[in-house]
């Protein structure tokens, strides 16, 4: 799907942030992933869940199938995920997301992933090769000055432009360094513990 150019950014621009929830690493099981819509940085307008296996390979299927189900789909206009990987190294394949939502990908996170240790990490697990492979087709991360203008940020995009991602994240990040929703999405997947 070609970049997604946005003539106006509105400040209500609805946007999806998606994070995961507790989980023991290494081990069978689940993750929750929760999903919080925003209007801008300023308005929760709803919170979307589904589960992912623990270093499996359905996070892309899964959160695609969660937005598309959802009756706030229509009305979302990018998807901001905390990173490409969930619950260990279920690794979201930004680009088939993208396709599948027909919305814009934006991952955020802190810190710049060290690209050698994921590799390393990945050996470890089947079906490495196609992890790595789905990583490599993601292109580098790119680093983003954050609103206080001290602190780094990393994004990696599909279906978008660099200026309009960044435009996006400056707009939602209202109470911290990264997006309100997807800072909401933390908090609510951090809190919530599944047996």
């Amino acid at each position: 799907m070609a970049d997604k150019k946005f003539r106006v950014i509105k400040p209500e621009i609805r946007i999806l942030g998606v994070d995961d929830g507790v989980f023991v690493p290494h081990q069978k099981g689940y993750a929750l992933v929760v999903g919080v819509v925003f209007r801008g940085g300023q308005w929760l307008d709803g919170v979307l869940h589904t589960r992912v296996e623990v270093d499996g390979l359905d996070a892309t299927d899964k959160i695609a199938s969660m937005i598309l189900s959802s009756p706030h789909h229509k009305q979302l206009r990018a998807i901001f995920l905390n990173g490409m990987t969930f619950a260990g190294f279920n690794i979201v394949n930004i680009k088939r997301l993208n396709m599948e939502t027909r919305l814009p990908v934006v991952t955020v996170t802190r810190e710049k992933p060290d690209l050698n240790d994921i590799y390393d990490a990945l050996k470890n697990l089947p079906d490495s090769e196609k992890r790595w492979q789905i990583i490599k087709s993601t292109g580098e991360p790119f680093e983003v000055l954050a609103n206080n203008k001290k602190e780094k940020i990393y994004m990696q995009i599909s279906g978008i432009g660099k200026e309009d991602a960044i435009k996006i994240l400056k707009l939602t990040s209202t109470r911290s360094n990264i997006p309100e929703p997807l800072r909401v999405a933390h908090l609510i997947a951090s809190g919530i513990t599944t047996t």
